[in-house]
């Protein structure tokens, strides 16, 4: 005969009674699948998911619900916004009067396999990213955050060295009569390239806010930020891979400002985003800090133009 087990949470509370804005876990392991280029990968994440709890006489929520929940729902189909949507009204139908807001939040790396530049060969780019969502007495509200990085090559340095270039050839054939062969020699020694503009590894962070019908297509967002900035960081190099990558930065100078407003410009056109916040990092090689642009879409009552909202880079 199985024994009746106590429900300490269904209780009567006695202690300092008040409303809750969140109960809940953080740091469940979870596997999840996603929407990669033509297939459905799975990726383990870590994911954390509340309810708020409106009752003040109740002792607490039912965790093992929210859990067994996302064990059903967030591991056996893709995630998508209604997917997400569907999870938090799962999460709050399971707890009729105690919560009407929940949350639910999946971090995890997102790898893909990218093409280099020219050869054939590919490798694999991870791409940390968010699927993040929330449900708020009937009003839903579904984000994605991705962080992306690029190659960024300073217009002013470029412009500097094209000045000491010019000034050494000068200095080289000055009062000279030109040979082509004999230019066409010097321009491949390294007095013909006597200086170099400096680039470095930027990353462009992006949070969406999306309509309920976004499929969460994470390869898109990729493929949009890269083809915007034009200078996608490489994982398989040959040879003319490099030089195709040198070509592109010197084709595609441009300040922390010039690629904040390339990203407004492409994400101004997707009428499947709500709202951006976007911000763009250049890890100076020249200073000790960084360059930041950041910009968001203006929405009235939406993202704030904090420079740190996402809290990774100081």
């Amino acid at each position: 005969m199985t024994k009746h087990m106590p429900d300490i949470a269904c209780q009567p509370h006695q202690g300092p009674q008040g409303k809750l804005n969140w109960v809940g876990m953080s740091g469940i392991e979870l596997p999840i699948l996603v929407h990669s280029v033509n297939d459905t990968i799975r990726l383990s994440s870590s994911t954390q998911a509340y309810v708020n709890l409106t009752d003040p006489q109740s002792k607490g929520i039912h965790m093992s619900r929210l859990y067994l929940l996302l064990d059903q729902m967030a591991t056996q189909e893709p995630l998508t916004a209604q997917r997400v949507e569907a999870i938090l009204q799962a999460f709050i139908a399971s707890h009729t009067g105690l919560s009407d807001h929940a949350l639910v939040e999946f971090r995890f790396d997102y790898y893909e396999r990218r093409a280099s530049l020219l050869s054939q060969n590919s490798g694999w780019k991870q791409y940390p990213a968010t699927i993040r969502g929330e449900l708020k007495q009937g009003e839903y509200r579904c984000e994605v955050t991705l962080e992306v990085p690029y190659s960024s090559t300073c217009p002013c340095s470029a412009a500097l060295s094209r000045q000491l270039i010019q000034q050494a050839f000068e200095a080289q054939f000055a009062g000279q009569t030109l040979d082509y062969q004999q230019v066409l020699a010097w321009l491949g020694t390294p007095e013909g390239i006597c200086a170099t503009p400096h680039s470095q590894r930027s990353y462009a962070q992006i949070k969406l806010q999306l309509n309920a019908q976004a499929e969460l297509n994470l390869s898109a967002l990729i493929n949009l930020v890269e083809d915007c900035l034009k200078t996608p960081v490489q994982a398989a190099v040959k040879r003319e891979d490099e030089q195709e990558f040198a070509r592109l930065n010197a084709s595609n100078l441009m300040f922390c400002e010039d690629a904040a407003r390339r990203l407004q410009a492409a994400f101004n056109q997707q009428p499947e985003v709500l709202d951006y916040w976007l911000r763009v990092n250049h890890l100076e090689s020249l200073h000790p800090h960084d360059a930041v642009a950041v910009v968001t879409k203006g929405v009235a009552g939406g993202y704030i133009d904090e420079p740190n909202l996402m809290g990774l880079f100081n």
